[in-house]
């Protein structure tokens, strides 16, 4: 199972973590468009494991595009879905065309992201995704400079390794998921998450971690709770089961349910099934509205928009409900609406990866109180990974939200959000290369410093090495860092006025760590340049040695804090004040090539040394080849200074 996949099952719905329900194979096919989201339970298969077993390979190609599109691995995901829209010769579902447009702009490939959502409304141009797209051309910079600013913190106490999600207030605690248990029930390789409590202190601080009931947890898979304004009652989602044991539908598969307990004491009463679930599709992920009359809830139950919509039921009085309503197409999409929670004021949060966003799930709202447009929350509470499970407390100014974005503690994470009573922030965009060959880095850390030394802001570069970082706005001098494995900090040194509020084409270098030059080291080898030879009895350059001086002339330009001292050499033919003679000229004709091509005359010396640092034993009077001549005949590029 994928790292990442944990609350993933949750959401699309699969609602069975083991007892091998997953005998049914698609034909191996290419006919086979109908993947099953339940497959997606299992580890990712291999290419040469899938070929063995007989699969053509465009069904390959779906399978492991789909695996690892739903296992949120949306960087492998575009490998695979882009050899299979490249196969030309077999129908393909427009779906796929829609997931590869939505993984690509998870890993913030954005322009072609559009190509390809713009060839699936050429084909389904009555698809409201493709409406939504279509009327929303400048979404991106509206989520990466959103109306309302948040700041965002990892609740470093709280996460585990695993995956926690689906928070909730109760009385004063947080309640939520957690899959940690995994941690020693060792034997249970697949999903097994439960309900857990924290109290959290006047400062925000989290302590006193805990498992919520005895009564609420079971073998089966908890998660997703609401609780009424007094505490007295909750709403959680879990597995069909129920006499400790799982019910099934045809397929085996135990569907997800929305259940209600009571408070108990210290406890709470058996849990009831509510009347609007089934044994033939998923009723999970509950929000109960403030004054308890309505419960809004994700299904994929018959009759909706997508792959899962949210609906609305009526809680009577005396406990019963009324019919399960479709928010319909202000808020559902033919993709995945799901985790919606409703504020005091009756503004509907919910995750979707049907509405236009950064990549793979969005959180979003909408005023129900009038016909108003769904809203991105945009950046930071959006990423290019999946980003779902939001609340707020009573003030709606406050609350937390999941993420399994990069570099996190676990698998998702739980996130604090607060409203920002900063005014003014700045956007700054751009992209991490390699110093010397101007490659695009991914995953490359970037931070933001104050002049003070404290870090404001934060975000890891996406696959083709983009950056977008926010920071309230600074009238000192701040340092935008970039970090990465085998790389030298790269640091650029800025300053904006606090009316900027968006820096572009930012260009920050890093240095691989096995091409920094120490003083007294050879270019030669920290470049592995081929060697600048000198034909015999000559001070002209080769034809040869032009490129790789140009190699010296191109890292001492974008390093102008070196110096270089060029040595030239003989070999050991000819008298000694010859030699002399001949390597300062060679040293001279090398330093004024250099020159020649930009680099600053004080930057770069030249000296001759003769005979008297052969690299072999090939001194006056011993017979040697050609060959290991030449090897003396040669220009070295010392660094002095950096």
């Amino acid at each position: 199972m994928s790292k990442k996949s944990t609350y993933l099952f949750m959401l699309i719905f699969v609602s069975t973590w083991s007892f091998g329900c997953f005998a049914q194979r698609e034909k191996k096919t290419a006919d086979a468009d109908n993947f099953d989201h339940y497959a997606y339970m299992e580890e990712i298969e291999s290419y040469s494991s899938l070929l063995k077993k007989g699969y053509d390979q465009v069904t390959i190609h779906k399978k492991l595009g789909n695996a690892n599109y739903h296992s949120a691995n949306y960087d492998v995901a575009t490998f695979w879905y882009g050899k299979l829209l490249k196969n030309t010769e077999v129908a393909i579902s427009p779906d796929y065309l829609y997931r590869y447009a939505l993984a690509l702009k998870s890993v913030k490939r954005y322009d072609e992201s559009d190509e390809w959502m713009r060839k699936f409304q050429s084909i389904k141009n009555n698809d409201t995704r493709a409406s939504l797209f279509a009327n929303n051309t400048g979404y991106l910079q509206e989520i990466q400079i959103p109306k309302e600013q948040y700041t965002i913190e990892n609740l470093a106490d709280l996460n585990s390794k695993e995956s926690d999600f689906a928070p909730s207030y109760f009385q004063g605690n947080l309640v939520f998921t957690t899959a940690r248990d995994l941690e020693v029930q060792k034997y249970n390789k697949l999903l097994y998450t439960n309900l857990y409590q924290s109290k959290v202190s006047e400062e925000g601080k989290i302590n006193e971690l805990s498992a919520l009931s005895e009564m609420l947890n079971t073998k089966a898979n908890e998660s997703s709770t609401t609780f009424s304004k007094d505490g007295e009652t909750v709403y959680f989602t879990r597995n069909n089961f129920s006499k400790k044991s799982f019910k099934r539908d045809k397929k085996g598969i135990s569907k997800l349910k929305i259940y209600r307990a009571f408070k108990n004491g210290d406890s709470w009463s058996e849990p009831e099934d509510l009347p609007f679930n089934s044994t033939d599709y998923s009723v999970a992920h509950p929000s109960l509205s403030s004054d308890g009359t309505k419960l809004y809830f994700a299904s994929d139950m018959p009759g909706g928009m997508g792959a899962s919509d949210i609906y609305v039921v009526n809680v009577i009085s005396n406990g019963t409900f009324g019919d399960p309503i479709n928010l319909g197409p202000q808020v559902n999409t033919e993709g995945k609406e799901t985790f919606p929670f409703i504020s005091n004021s009756n503004v509907l949060y919910f995750a979707s990866n049907g509405h236009p966003g950064l990549g793979g799930l969005d959180i979003f709202k909408v005023d129900l109180n009038k016909e108003s447009k769904v809203e991105n929350l945009g950046s930071p509470i959006n990423s290019p990974e999946d980003d779902f499970s939001l609340v707020l407390d009573s003030s709606e100014e406050k609350g937390y939200f999941a993420s399994n974005r990069k570099g996190g503690i676990g698998n998702d994470d739980i996130f604090k959000l607060k409203r920002s009573d900063t005014d003014c922030f700045t956007f700054i965009e751009g992209k991490a290369v390699d110093k010397d060959s101007d490659i695009l880095l991914a995953k490359t850390q970037i931070e933001v410093f104050d002049h003070e030394g404290q870090k404001i802001g934060e975000t890891i570069t996406a696959s083709n090495g983009s950056y977008t970082v926010r920071i309230p706005c600074q009238e000192k001098q701040y340092q935008l860092s970039g970090s990465k494995d085998g790389y030298e900090v790269g640091s650029l040194y800025m300053l904006t006025s606090s009316d900027k509020n968006r820096i572009k084409d930012t260009r920050l270098e890093l240095e691989q760590s096995a091409k920094v030059a120490d003083v007294g080291s050879d270019l030669v080898k920290v470049l592995k340049l081929t060697p600048i030879y000198f034909d015999l009895n000559s001070s002209y350059l080769r034809k040869d040695a032009y490129a790789e001086l140009n190699k010296v002339v191109d890292y001492m330009s974008k390093r102008p804090d070196i110096k270089i001292a060029v040595g030239s050499h003989t070999d050991s033919r000819e008298g000694d004040d010859y030699n002399l003679w001949l390597s300062k000229r060679r040293a001279m004709r090398t330093v004024q090539y250099i020159t020649s091509k930009g680099i600053d005359a004080s930057r770069i010396s030249g000296t001759g040394y003769g005979e008297t640092q052969l690299l072999n034993k090939c001194a006056n009077g011993i017979r040697c080849p050609e060959r290991d001549h030449q090897l003396n005949r040669r220009s070295e590029f010392i660094v002095m200074e950096k």
